[in-house]
């Protein structure tokens, strides 16, 4: 739904109530979009975040014992005299 911000001044509370029960609510001004009204995702709790936390660090590949330090990554780059290779 799109209305003038004039309009909205008078049905703010309408207003509200439709964004926050997921209805598209967008603010014009002179027949520009300006604004829009969307409600707030809820916030995460503590352990919902420690989940989400775990999830995404139960995708990350395992070290495969290969890996280089990166103070030792770029090494191949240079000869034993500290020049480019």
């Amino acid at each position: 739904m799109e209305i003038s911000v004039s309009e909205a001044k008078a049905s703010l509370t309408e207003l509200l109530h439709r964004a926050e029960a997921g209805e598209d609510v967008v603010l014009t001004r002179r027949g520009h979009k300006i604004a829009r009204l969307v409600p707030i995702e809820p916030e995460l709790t503590r352990d919902q975040r420690r989940a989400l936390i775990e999830e995404i660090r139960a995708m990350a590949p395992a070290p495969d014992g290969n890996d280089v330090p990166a103070e030792r990554s770029q090494d191949f780059l240079y000869g034993d005299d500290g020049l480019p290779a």
